[in-house]
């Protein structure tokens, strides 16, 4: 965005639509080659010109310029000149001084009402974040207070300011901890979380700034989609008003797809992309759940492979000759579905895959006996989703649980369209590097990194590598016992899976060592679990990144013994995700400490690398030595695969997206 520009362009909003959100790109094949080339070669050197140009520096220097006059001011005359800066900004844009003096005058009141100020990473990092970046500062460098600043500038302009966390509990939090801010500004804050009704979410949408979860958003919108289908446009919805036919549960509850600061954003754009996001209604399913209990039934009977071949890898199932011979006889009988030989087939390709690809305690887990889908990017519980296609009515059979209503879609959109539909985009994380190239492509961020406010004091312990899941368990424990109980060290101890964190909670607990066990079944006060992570002697086992977002604050006397302890127990199918895990210590400038310990047994290599897994296990079974080489060569390689397997995916949800969108604006529907 040009500095010199309006802040919001009409020149960029889609027509015929309720309220303000940019205009769709019809990508032609020569603009994706030339995005592609523009993130793989000349946003790199643009950012470094950027750099040398010292735009960011030259705005810290005119805040801290600016500090003396703005400290000198009583409350009174700090919010009018608060005021006076919306028409400036709408005017002549979010330039350089304008924005530096808005961030100084936010500095000065943060520092008068909750006791807090920006530090000049976090003034580098809020510049970037206005001028719409993906900002990338470590773990720990403040990100929720960095955010205030350009969340301010934007609502001080008078447009609706959108901070998107990743769970309820970090939106709630982050609104009441920086409230007195907002309210002091003049502005107003609302929050967006699950349960809410649409008149309290439309409330909390006209404030003028509102947090609210990815997911809460995202479903907002898909319903204000359905509920204007045809009546879409501001003429439409002024004609209904003026006519009275807009009742407290009619029309749109957002009002305007503005500006979004997505914290957590590679989680949001990278690792929840690969789901499209569906509305759905409730259907007549009783003939469905029969029709379930036979095509589970029959699947139990096959073998692998000779009727059928799971792979794990593309998760999914392939039919042999023979099972379909055996289907076409099972089938002879039976009605509905199973007369076409096309349904038939779904209806057990599904029946297989939820006997042998969705496991109980990794892909989901059943609580109260209700069976709820596992979110395997953050290890939470998502107990709002349900899988498609009568996947999930399937899992409930094998499960013997109670069968929940099939769902019809109603509205379907991925993250990628709907992010790129914000007029001003932008977003923050502390693991950006591995992803950037992607979101340039897909989202048109650049990536700008912000250098820590202190040192890092992390110790990096390097990686063991086990030949089989019950060592792994013996050697973490080990680990655990010799730091917490001897050292009284505090100890992090992070797994991918419910079944996992179980195993290693076992053997802990058979050796008599106290815990804290934090997973999808145990999720409840997880920032609480978290927070006391810190604390002398005491041992956290915790799924993926739950708690993230939570600072681990270092206890009496563990700075003078080294600070928090990480043990990663198996690699995720990202990097980013293991960095992430091992962010959790070593923030600020604290001392800290980190390590690898995993098994040949781990699902990443059996799935993503099973061939090279088994030849070194062969290796090491005749009593050989492997470098350490080997085992990079190893991990490069399963992670590599799993990436290139998760971007597919995502790409492939894009494409469809774009196909159905095209369709249903081809026979004058929308999504």
């Amino acid at each position: 965005m040009s500095s010199r520009s309006l802040p919001f362009p009409d020149a960029l909003l889609a027509l015929g639509r309720p309220y303000a959100e940019r205009a769709e790109e019809k990508d032609a094949w020569h603009d994706r080659t030339a995005r592609a080339l523009d993130a793989t070669l000349l946003a790199p050197l643009r950012r470094g010109l950027q750099d040398i140009a010292g735009d960011g520096r030259r705005l810290v220097e005119r805040v801290d310029a600016l500090a003396p006059e703005w400290k000198r001011l009583p409350d009174a005359a700090l919010r009018e000149r608060a005021q006076s800066l919306r028409p400036l900004l709408r005017k002549q844009g979010f330039t350089r001084e304008l924005a530096a003096a808005a961030f100084a005058l936010v500095r000065e009141a943060a520092d008068r009402t909750i006791g807090q100020r920006h530090f000049e990473t976090q003034l580098l990092g809020g510049y970037g974040l206005l001028r719409g970046r993906l900002v990338e500062m470590a773990t720990g460098e403040g990100k929720t207070f960095c955010a205030t600043l350009p969340a301010c500038t934007v609502a001080l302009s008078g447009y609706p300011v959108h901070v998107i966390t990743v769970n309820d509990y970090l939106a709630r939090r982050d609104a009441e901890k920086m409230g007195p801010l907002y309210a002091f500004l003049g502005l107003d804050v609302g929050v967006v979380v699950q349960g809410m009704k649409r008149p309290e979410r439309r409330q909390a949408y006209a404030c003028a700034i509102t947090y609210a979860t990815n997911k809460e958003l995202a479903f907002d919108y898909l319903r204000d989609r359905v509920a204007l289908r045809g009546q879409g446009s501001r003429l439409h919805q002024s004609v209904r008003r003026l006519g009275g036919r807009l009742g407290s549960e009619d029309g749109a509850v957002l009002r305007g797809l503005y500006y979004a600061i997505v914290d957590e954003a590679d989680s949001v754009f990278v690792d929840e992309a690969r789901t499209p996001l569906i509305l759905s209604a409730t259907g007549n399913d009783a003939e469905e759940a029969e029709h379930g209990r036979h095509a589970l039934a029959f699947a139990q009977s096959l073998s692998q492979p000779r009727d059928f071949r799971c792979d794990e890898f593309e998760h999914a199932v392939q039919l042999a000759d023979a099972g379909r011979h055996k289907l076409d006889a099972f089938s002879e009988e039976l009605d509905g579905p199973w007369t076409s030989v096309r349904a038939r087939e779904e209806l057990l390709r599904q029946a297989l895959s939820a006997l042998h690809l969705f496991r109980r305690d990794q892909h989901y887990v059943v609580v109260d006996g209700k069976v709820q889908i596992v979110d395997e990017s953050t290890g939470r519980v998502m107990p709002d989703r349900s899988w498609e296609r009568g996947l999930h009515q399937l899992i409930e059979l094998k499960e013997g649980v109670e069968l929940t209503p099939r769902r019809d879609t109603l509205a379907r959109l991925t993250y990628q369209r709907l992010f790129r539909r914000y007029v001003h985009l932008s977003g923050m994380t502390g693991t950006a590097a591995e992803c950037a190239r992607e979101i340039k492509s897909v989202y048109g961020l650049d990536t700008m990194r912000v250098p820590l406010h202190r040192p890092s004091r992390r110790v990096d312990g390097g990686f063991e590598v086990c030949r089989t899941m019950p060592q792994k368990w013996e050697r973490v424990a080990d680990v655990a016992q010799e730091l917490a109980g001897r050292q009284r060290r505090p100890v992090l101890i992070g797994t991918r899976s419910v079944e996992a964190s179980e195993q290693i909670s076992a053997v802990l607990h058979a050796r008599g060592l106290v815990h804290a066990l934090l997973n999808a079944k145990q999720d409840r006060g997880e920032a609480d679990v978290v927070s006391q992570a810190g604390q002398p002697g005491r041992i956290t086992v915790a799924t993926n990144m739950a708690g993230r977002g939570t600072d681990i604050e270092l206890g009496p006397g563990v700075h003078e013994r080294g600070g928090l302890h990480v043990i990663l127990t198996e690699y995720h199918d990202s990097r980013r995700v293991d960095r992430q895990l091992v962010g959790r210590c070593a923030r600020q400038g604290d001392p800290g400490s980190c390590q690898a310990i995993v098994s040949l047994e781990d699902d990443i290599y059996q799935v993503c690398a099973p061939t090279l897994a088994a030849w070194l296990d062969r290796l090491l079974a005749a009593g050989l030595r492997l470098p350490r080489a080997a085992w990079r060569l190893l991990r490069r390689s399963a992670q590599h695969a799993a990436e290139e397997r998760q971007y597919a995916i995502r790409m492939s949800n894009l494409k469809h997206d774009r196909q159905l969108q095209n369709l249903l604006a081809f026979t004058g529907r929308s999504e």
